[in-house]
């Protein structure tokens, strides 16, 4: 029998697809669209960190969710100092969410605030890919706009408290295998995690329209 690890992981692996290879990451990646449309969506994650990170200190003491909430993880301090870069030290007054990050980001906090267990999902869906696959965005971004090695534009994706991300990844997945749910609110759980992929691609969406490349 799969662990939970690899069960999440394979029941949303469609999902995960579907949001990397999103018109508007292929573009960002490929160097087709200009450094605005970066700092658009670095604006989008603000929002979806800020309802994950609100919530996490309540969480901390939760028998579910609780083992998950580890500091060295959070974002939100990092990303405010690349939108202070990107955006200048006013970058608040012109912050906006879209629809679909609005969207995702309540999604979020209703998990942290009703159910700890979905909070999970979330939990798993961005820091892990951040770990992951956010290592080649912020290659592809240092590379493209000139952005100083793991500095300032990119510290969003650089995880200072985490020393080894591989052995980190391990004891995540160690810790997904011993959550506290029986078989119904894991299958919950796995749900959620499709739901979570489906929000973030729905906010790649809404950012392609806003930055079409012209034909």
């Amino acid at each position: 029998m799969d662990s939970f690890s690899t069960v999440i992981r394979t029941a949303s692996h469609q999902q995960h697809v579907e949001a990397e290879t999103s018109t508007f990451m292929s573009d960002l990646l490929g160097g087709r669209l200009g450094v605005d449309a970066y700092a658009r969506y670095t604006e989008q994650l603000w929002f979806v960190y800020e309802a994950l990170e609100a919530g996490a200190g309540r969480l901390a003491a939760d028998p579910v969710a609780g083992p998950f909430i580890q500091p060295e993880l959070f974002r939100l301090p990092a990303l405010e100092r690349d939108l202070s870069h990107l955006r200048g030290p006013g970058w608040r007054v012109g912050l906006s969410a879209l629809p679909a990050t609005r969207a995702y980001a309540e999604r979020v906090r209703e998990c942290a605030e009703r159910w700890p267990a979905g909070y999970i999902a979330h939990h798993y869906t961005r820091y892990l890919g951040d770990l992951s696959g956010g290592q080649i965005i912020r290659d592809k971004a240092e590379r493209t706009w000139g952005f100083e090695k793991k500095g300032d534009g990119v510290r969003f994706y650089v995880f200072e408290g985490i020393g080894n991300p591989a052995a980190f990844k391990r004891g995540y997945r160690e810790l997904l295998d011993a959550v506290r749910a029986d078989d119904l609110e894991k299958q919950r759980i796995v749900a959620e995690c499709k739901r979570a992929f489906a929000l973030n691609t729905a906010v790649f969406r809404a950012l392609g329209e806003e930055f079409p490349l012209s034909a």
